[in-house]
Order: C-alpha cells, then structure tokens, then sequence
C-alpha cells in the first residue's frame, strides 16, 4: 500500500496508540480524537489524507452509538450539520491550495484557539442566539474541510453553556459524525479520496473503539466540575503538542 510507505513497524505502534488515546479522550470528554489525532497523523501523511483518514475513524465510531447520539444530541445541532455541510468542501478545497508546512502551522493554530476559547467565563443560560449557533455551524465547516477538527468553534458553545453533560457530549459527537461524513464526500468530490485510507482506518479501529469504550466510562465516574476540566487540559495539551510538532 503506497499511502503506508511513510510508517515503519515503530509508525505504524505510535499511530495505534494515539487512534488509542484520543478515542479515549473522545469517549471521556465527547471530543478531542481529530484535534489530538490529526497532527500526529499529519507528521507521516500528508495533511489532506491525514483529515480523510481521521474522518473514516470518527464516522465508524460514530455509528456505532448513533442511536444514543439521536436521542440525546440538543436542536441545535442539527443547524450546526447543516452549516457543516455547506462550507466543509470550501476548507477541503483551501487545504489542497496550502503547501503541507503551512497547512500543519495553521492546524497547530486552530488547536490554541479552541483551548483560548474553552477558558472563557461559562455562560449561566442553556440558551443560544441563532446568530452564535450559526456563526458556529459555519466556522466548524471551514475547520472541518482544512483541518479535519470541527471541535473548536462546537467545544466553547456547549461546553460553555449551562447544559447537561450528556446532552453537550451526545450533540458534540453528533455533529462531529455527521461533519466527518461530510469531509469524505467532499475528498470523494474533489478527487482526493484515496480507498487504501478505508483500508488504513480498519487497521486503527479496533484501538479506537477499545479507547472510546474505557473512556466512555470513565466519563461516567466523574463530577461535572471535573469533566470539565478534563476538557480544558484536553485542549491546552493538544494545543501546545501541535504547536511544539509545528515548529520543531
């Protein structure tokens, strides 16, 4: 297989354990596999593939808990998939025309500012503008195509607000679903879709589902406070590490 001609045996481990540890991070905190998985996968890949690649991962996971997703997952989100699905091949397109150095710079950024906007004061209403609630859809769209992370803008807004935990987790993995799904009908679109990146997403699976399945239940044992914090660490981790990974 051409596309694996970049890992080696000790490659091919380290991608397993990170598919491992940020399903684990996915199942605990109801995000955070693309923006930890992306920039690892972008160091041996070249960007565009490592987004196709981590969009197969987060769309098998995904539907293998689509029914709880549905019936927990707030209104909201379903305006937010729908932005995501309008503006997703326009940062697909983008990341084609961006050199592979610039490309890995600008996704180390869209990691800090998700950690930059998860530290803002929580909101004390369950409430959402539909102006925010749009500007999000929009934003995750565009992070989507050019990076693979349609985390950032969607993290801040539920985690932020006064909601249910698992009413924020099941809307974030809802959205973040639907929004992979999306990516690879745009890399199919725009002829970009390689199918040995399927072939490549089966190899990891297996190491994605056991890591979401163990951190799903460790989301269950812990108080709000802490999950919450979890996020936050989730965050500035994954942002110094892409940005360290950058500019090494």
């Amino acid at each position: 297989m051409d596309l694996l001609a970049g890992y080696g045996p000790a490659a091919i481990a380290a991608a397993l354990l990170a598919a491992f540890g940020s399903a684990f991070v996915r199942g605990l905190t109801g995000f955070g596999m693309a923006i930890l998985l992306v920039p690892i996968l972008a160091l041996a890949l070249s960007p565009v593939h490592a987004v196709l690649l981590t969009n197969f991962l987060s769309v098998f996971i995904g539907l293998t808990e689509i029914r709880r997703l549905l019936r927990g997952a707030e209104k909201s989100a379903w305006a937010i998939i729908a932005l995501v699905a309008a503006t997703t091949p326009l940062g697909l397109y983008a990341l084609g025309l961006t050199t592979p150095a610039v490309a890995r710079v600008v996704i180390a950024f869209i990691a800090l500012s998700a950690f930059g906007a998860v530290l803002l004061p929580r909101r004390k209403t369950a409430g959402h503008h539909p102006a925010t609630t749009g500007a999000v859809g929009v934003m995750s769209g565009l992070m989507t195509g050019y990076a693979g992370m349609p985390g950032p803008p969607v993290v801040p807004y539920y985690v932020g607000r006064d909601i249910p935990r698992e009413t924020a987790k099941a809307s974030m993995m809802l959205i973040f679903t639907c929004a992979s799904a999306t990516g690879l009908a745009s890399g199919a679109a725009l002829g970009v879709l390689e199918g040995s990146l399927a072939l490549l997403a089966l190899l990891l699976f297996p190491a994605i589902l056991i890591g979401n399945w163990l951190g799903d239940r460790a989301s269950g044992k812990i108080e709000d406070r802490t999950w919450r914090v979890c996020v936050g660490l989730v965050l500035g981790g994954a942002a110094a590490a892409a940005l360290w990974k950058a500019f090494a």
